[in-house]
């Protein structure tokens, strides 16, 4: 298809973009704040994907007839940022919606503050469940899969391997602390004669990478579970690599395969870890080269995750306010609900029950190619395949608020 004729964002902005006319004329605003001073290496790639997004939809003549703006704050990684910028946002911008988020605390501080305002919230990147399951609230959507999702797909490779003795590392908050209670959850579901021997928790940002490698060994693991990412990932991959912490041991680890995390690792890249990630320009579905091929061309680089997430995030607020037909916080949080929209990765929908979109990833094992660190024998995982159950659901979100 001639990406000049065709996004892949057409099939949920087609008719009804063209037709629906009575509605205001002014832009639709979205209010999107994310901590691009703090974590560079996915919001400037996320930054640049919503944009590209943004041009699609706009040359195209817009949503339900009006033209999409996207009005950017940055959060530095600060929930009470988040916070007084959302106010802002909405009171002196006139978002129509907010939009975006990066770590799981401020992601949750933003669903909280639309519940309490009663406007809609979708999440980009925040991962913790409890952003759709025990604080979940109808005002609150959320994108990417989450730690259980990923967990889930992790296990499932971490499932047959030999290893009984297992050990964690995980920066210490919302986030680590959901990764590691799923996937211990899962993988003891599946192999009860697994047992975890140690736990490590460094402050985000402030790995002590030296003692960190020094406490797992000395519990004698047969496999380590990871959780650390950015400039953690990278000391904790120096100093294990360093001290032979990966050598004879099997490594799962969340996120690793994701370009921003592992091209950072350059020749240090361990080999044979399985993680979840983004393979890039290997990935050769017709909806990942279009998007490939038109990100490539506006921003003369290659996409990461991030850009995929920034795309997607556009496309689904797109396709949910054409569903909701209109812009009102309450006709979306109600058309929200099962929402399809077309991604680099293909279609998805958000979940009517919890809001959680079926955005899969993919799961691979880490590898070094030309001194650089790649992801191969990968494959990609639904997102709707690693849900739980609607019962299991319903459990873990009690409330509608």
């Amino acid at each position: 298809m001639n990406l000049k004729r065709r996004s892949l964002l057409a099939s949920a902005l087609a008719a009804p973009a063209l037709r629906a006319r009575a509605q205001p004329s002014g832009p639709i605003r979205i209010g999107e704040i994310n901590s691009y001073t703090t974590i560079p290496a996915f919001t400037v790639p996320y930054r640049n994907g919503w944009q590209l997004a943004l041009g699609q939809i706009n040359g195209q003549g817009g949503v339900l007839g009006r033209k999409l703006e996207v009005i950017s704050r940055d959060d530095a990684g600060r929930p009470e940022d988040a916070l007084r910028l959302a106010g802002e946002l909405l009171d002196q911008e006139k978002a129509d919606l907010l939009a975006g988020g990066y770590l799981s605390n401020v992601g949750l501080a933003l669903s909280d503050f639309a519940l309490q305002r009663k406007c809609l919230y979708v999440a980009g990147e925040p991962l913790t469940d409890a952003l759709v399951w025990e604080q979940g609230n109808r005002y609150c959507y959320r994108l990417r899969p989450s730690t259980y999702m990923q967990a889930a797909m992790l296990v499932e490779e971490a499932a047959k391997l030999p290893a009984k003795r297992w050990v964690s590392v995980a920066p210490n908050y919302e986030y680590g602390q959901s990764a590691v209670k799923w996937f211990r959850a899962l993988l003891e579901k599946r192999r009860p004669d697994v047992q975890f021997v140690a736990e490590q928790w460094p402050a985000l940002g402030h790995i002590d990478a030296g003692a960190t490698v020094e406490a797992l060994a000395l519990a004698k693991p047969e496999a380590i579970y990871n959780v650390t990412f950015g400039a953690d990932l990278t000391s904790f991959v120096r100093q294990g690599n360093t001290r032979g912490l990966f050598e004879g041991r099997s490594v799962v680890s969340l996120l690793t395969g994701e370009p921003e995390y592992l091209e950072p690792l350059g020749a240090e890249t361990p080999e044979g870890w399985i993680v979840t990630g983004y393979p890039g320009k290997a990935v050769q579905t017709p909806a990942n080269r279009e998007f490939e091929e038109a990100y490539q061309a506006k921003f003369n680089e290659a996409p990461r995750m991030g850009s995929v997430v920034g795309y997607a995030l556009i496309a689904s607020i797109a396709a949910g306010i054409v569903k909701s037909g209109g812009t009102g916080s309450e006709q979306m949080a109600d058309g929200f609900r099962a929402a399809a929209f077309d991604t680099p990765f293909g279609r998805a929908m958000y979940r009517p029950l919890d809001h959680q979109s079926t955005l899969g990833t993919f799961v691979g094992r880490t590898a070094l190619q030309d001194g650089k660190g790649v992801m191969v024998d990968w494959r990609y995982v639904d997102g709707a395949s690693v849900m739980p159950g609607d019962d299991e659901v319903r459990r873990l979100r009690p409330h509608e608020g």
